[in-house]
């Protein structure tokens, strides 16, 4: 007899829909499963068989074809057990009343019958109600389904309890959070700028970053605060709306990241990866890729502590999400493109031993060192961050003094205040923020007073500015006047994007 089951794999970040089809006929006993299928779900025959057994059905004693249509892509992953096993029941005439066609199965078996989460649920869940489905799921993945609006959830905790609701429909008690409330109660942050003494220029320029999403490199000798200061920048980024909000722990999910007490990433992500990380850690990918610490930092913040010590290859990747928001992987297979809208956190000492231009300890590096050392990052990823900044030594005075600075929230205000600005300028465009301008947007948007022209004239001559340098000192100036709540970029607004640009000159020279 042949029954029908419809579940999904994951490619991506991106749901297809998958047929399982099981037919069962007289022969010699056995259980194969066909479709291209991976080693994990091979493996669910022996889970499949025990849940069933153990959950007081009956399996089969009879020739078994499992077929996962469409049979030409991959499929992984455990969370083909649970439909295999209700296919099974129903093609055995197990399941007499279910009508499997108007529901999406997904869940991993025990070989007790108990239904464990899977990743990725909310791509399921978005698949669902996006094919009008119900979805049959772990009861533990619940709540992340549940941020899915318009969508009816079937959470089971074991076969036994699938199977009631499908023959008898026995509701399955399962209460849904607000989203705005529950997307307010958790973006909290546990870190504060007022914690951070000192180091006012620093500040500056990351409220600069924030305010329109640009890229940003700390430079300074070891313990001067380059990590504190990076770890407060989501604090004073605007909140996730609750489509980023989603859209981010879709990320997350698929990467089996996502926390079960909290079913949306309701603060930006921040991501700091160790230096020694390998080139598919940071893009992503794999036989079945998946998202790499440059996805998991979308609309958030990428950390990368040590900037020269992380492999050149690794460093080189970051080129493309840099300027386009996106990286695309590409196989032999096909290719497949991640989100990766992110602003940019690097931090570095000025030289190996850390203390170039220290007030206080002589540096030990002779030139050579330092030229190759700072040689590691490349001029053309070194060109595409937009605001490069010296973090100093801290005084005595800085140090012991007792007034904190202003917090993350105050800072806040003026980041949202000028992003609401961006806001209203590209309104009609797919452009967020002032660091993602083309051409176009910047002869349009970046008017310069006639003092502020003659400034940037003189500016080129003397720092040699590459075009993509232009262009970034235009948009750093733009959002410097966006703070300043200014049309016209006047000379200050820009003499202050010029200084972002300053190490630029000294960088390679020692």
């Amino acid at each position: 007899m042949l029954s029908f089951c419809e579940s999904a794999s994951i490619y991506g970040l991106e749901c297809f829909p998958v047929q399982v089809e099981v037919d069962i006929f007289a022969g010699i006993p056995s259980f194969s499963v066909v479709g291209l299928p991976d080693t994990a779900i091979q493996e669910s025959r022996d889970r499949v068989r025990s849940a069933i057994s153990n959950s007081e059905f009956k399996f089969p004693l009879k020739r078994i074809v499992v077929n996962l249509a469409p049979a030409d892509l991959r499929k992984e992953g455990p969370s083909f057990d649970l439909p295999i096993a209700l296919a099974i029941l129903k093609a055995s005439n197990q399941l007499k009343k279910a009508e499997l066609n108007s529901f999406l199965v997904v869940g991993e078996l025990s070989l007790t019958g108990e239904v464990k989460g899977v990743k990725g649920i909310l791509s399921y869940a978005l698949l669902a109600r996006e094919r009008g489905k119900k979805l049959i799921l772990p009861l533990q993945n619940a709540k992340e389904a549940s941020v899915v609006s318009g969508l009816e959830i079937v959470p089971v905790s074991s076969l036994i309890e699938a199977v009631n609701y499908l023959e008898n429909r026995e509701e399955v008690g399962f209460e849904r959070d607000d989203l705005n409330s529950l997307l307010h109660r958790i973006s909290k942050y546990e870190v504060d700028f007022s914690e951070v003494r000192g180091q006012e220029r620093a500040k500056r320029a990351l409220e600069v970053a924030a305010a329109g999403g640009h890229n940003i490199i700390l430079i300074g000798p070891p313990g001067s605060g380059k990590t504190m200061l990076a770890r407060r920048l989501p604090t004073i980024l605007p909140e996730l709306t609750l489509e980023e909000a989603i859209e981010v722990s879709k990320i997350y999910s698929v990467a089996g990241l996502l926390d079960s007490r909290k079913p949306l990433l309701a603060t930006r992500p921040f991501r700091s990866p160790h230096h020694s990380i390998s080139s598919v850690g940071l893009a992503g990918g794999g036989q079945f890729p998946r998202p790499g610490e440059i996805s998991l930092s979308h609309r958030g913040v990428l950390f990368l502590d040590e900037f020269p010590e992380f492999p050149k290859n690794a460093l080189q990747i970051l080129r493309q999400p840099l300027e386009d928001g996106v990286i695309t992987i590409s196989r032999a297979k096909g290719s497949i493109t991640f989100p990766a809208n992110f602003t940019l956190v690097a931090a570095m000492n000025p030289c190996p031993c850390g203390y170039l231009g220290d007030s206080k300890r002589e540096c030990v590096c002779p030139p050579a060192k330092v030229l190759k050392y700072r040689s590691k990052i490349g001029g053309p990823l070194m060109d595409r961050i937009d605001i490069q900044v010296e973090v100093p030594r801290l005084s005595k005075e800085e140090l012991t003094q007792a007034s904190p600075g202003e917090s993350s929230q105050e800072i806040k205000k003026r980041v949202v205040k000028a992003r609401k600005r961006q806001e209203e300028r590209f309104e009609k465009t797919k452009i967020g923020c002032n660091a993602q301008m083309g051409t176009r947007e910047i002869k349009k948007f970046c008017t310069l007073s006639s003092s502020a022209e003659k400034l940037l004239e003189r500016a080129i001559d003397e720092l040699s500015f590459s075009a993509r340098a232009y262009s970034k000192v235009l948009k750093v100036a733009r959002t410097i006047a966006d703070l300043s709540n200014s049309e016209v970029i006047e000379v200050e607004h820009l003499a202050e994007a010029v200084q972002y640009r300053s190490l630029e000159r000294s960088f390679y020279l020692c």
